[in-house]
């Protein structure tokens, strides 16, 4: 046998089980067609009804979800304004409050340095006075209880027998 009967035979062979394979593989594609073609029937079957009756629901609620945006965006405008608002209110009256708090704070500060100056004054005009003219009048008690009485006493007398009036008293 020659060679070229050998290879014509081998070859024959090969497309016999090349033609047997591609055979297989167009029966085995088929039948999965089949069953996917059964699936997306199955699955047609059970989602188009929900997507009808979704589509249904969207039409039915599509003017009041519509409404309902609208109303919300008018509301969060509406929020947004009387926020603003409330801030400005909030910021004025923290202001003013700052001012009559700067006010109250320099009255009180004046208050004080009158208080101040007023009992300076007194001071310098009443009591300074006060003090001279008891020191003075108990000179003078001390002498003439001296002159006219007490001239068997040393020293005009004791000190608890002529009795200097208090400071604390003196201007009470």
């Amino acid at each position: 046998m020659d060679k070229m009967t050998v290879f014509v035979a081998l070859t024959g062979i090969a497309i016999f089980l090349q033609a047997g394979i591609l055979l297989a593989m167009y029966l085995a594609m088929r039948h999965s067609s089949l069953r996917v073609e059964a699936i997306a029937a199955e699955v047609k079957a059970k989602v188009v009804p929900a997507v009808e009756q979704a589509q249904t629901l969207l039409t039915e609620f599509r003017p009041r979800l519509l409404v309902i945006g609208e109303n919300l965006e008018e509301a969060t405008t509406i929020l947004r304004d009387q926020v603003r608002r409330a801030d400005a209110t909030v910021t004025d009256a923290v202001d003013r409050g700052r001012l009559q708090i700067i006010r109250a704070d320099e009255l009180l500060t004046r208050t004080l340095d009158r208080v101040e100056q007023t009992s300076d004054m007194v001071h310098s005009t009443v009591i300074s006075p006060v003090r001279q003219l008891s020191g003075l009048m108990q000179g003078i008690t001390v002498g003439l209880e001296f002159l006219f009485g007490g001239r068997g006493r040393r020293n005009g007398g004791s000190r608890e027998e002529r009795r200097p009036v208090p400071q604390d008293e003196m201007f009470i």
